[in-house]
């Protein structure tokens, strides 16, 4: 790419920036019950226009070819409905812990998690783009826990400056992917912490393992960390409730260290039953499957 594509490429991203920035800013002064709903439905009107919609539907005929079309555009909408809705709510981080002050936790694994703390052994909770999955961080966080986080930056590095803020502030340190990042977050867990990574991507040299009925390129890195570091290893979700504002935060039983390639299987199980149960709060607008793996 010559230099003049780089500017190019530069002043788009920018002026894409500035115009996320504005829409975020406005939003912003709304109230959270105002301002959710209505991120969502401004990201489903421009989801067509981006090509979002088109890549879930993609996604959707190579998974589901037989679901019925009104069934795949009802779930079209609602990806991008959510997708609007979680962005504005994890920049709403502040008051967003104060509206879920009140959220219900579900599942089997509160108590092991409690147990790892005290014994100041490693968590690493694992989790993919459903539903809000910075709900249970915030839920837990709430109840003194702190949690840092493994994310991968944004293409557009003007949007990434200020997002990646957004987790920073929440609870723990952040850390981005690559070889620090990954070293910095592998040290903060041996150190007794405690850790998110979202392990729903496609990952150029990731071992293949079956993700919804198809081949899927799929980072190894939770379970090598885990084995690595003795961490517990807790699948945790951010469920959206039927009023889209509320949420259940789901704490899973952990998954027995075995491994890599089994315990990995096991965590993509438990992400599909969530998208099964739920396919809308998924983010099909991922290219989750290659088409050569």
């Amino acid at each position: 790419m010559g230099k003049s594509e780089d500017q190019t490429g530069e002043i788009a991203d920018w002026l894409t920036d500035r115009a996320l920035r504005t829409l975020i800013g406005a939003a912003m002064l709304m109230p959270h019950e105002r301002r959710v709903p209505f991120m969502g439905g401004l990201v489903r009107r421009l989801g067509r226009r981006v090509g979002y919609e088109t890549r879930i539907f993609d996604n959707l005929n190579r998974i589901w070819p037989g679901l019925p079309a009104s069934r795949k555009q009802e779930i079209a909408y609602g990806v991008l409905d959510n997708f609007g809705r979680t962005l504005i709510e994890n920049y709403s981080y502040k008051t967003f812990g104060q509206w879920l002050e009140d959220t219900p936790i579900a599942g089997e694994g509160l108590a092991a998690v409690e147990e790892a703390r005290a014994a100041g052994r490693p968590v690493l909770f694992v989790t993919g783009h459903f539903g809000n999955h910075e709900v249970p961080r915030q839920v837990l966080s709430a109840r003194g826990y702190q949690i840092g986080g493994l994310y991968r930056p944004m293409a557009n590095r003007f949007f990434n400056d200020h997002y990646a803020k957004t987790m920073t502030e929440l609870s723990g340190p952040v850390f981005a992917q690559g070889k620090s990042g990954t070293m910095g977050f592998a040290r903060h867990l041996k150190q007794g912490g405690m850790g998110t990574l979202l392990f729903d991507v496609d990952v150029h040299g990731g071992m293949v393992i079956d993700f919804l009925g198809h081949p899927a390129r799929t980072a190894a890195s939770a379970a090598d960390l885990a084995l690595r570091l003795n961490a517990l290893v807790v699948p945790y979700f951010g469920i959206r409730q039927p009023d889209g504002l509320s949420f259940e935060a789901a704490i899973e039983a952990p998954i027995p260290h075995s491994d890599p390639r089994g315990m990995m299987i096991e965590m993509t199980k438990r992400l599909e039953a969530r998208i099964e149960a739920h396919p809308e709060q998924w983010f099909w607008v991922h290219r989750r499957w290659k088409a050569k793996v």
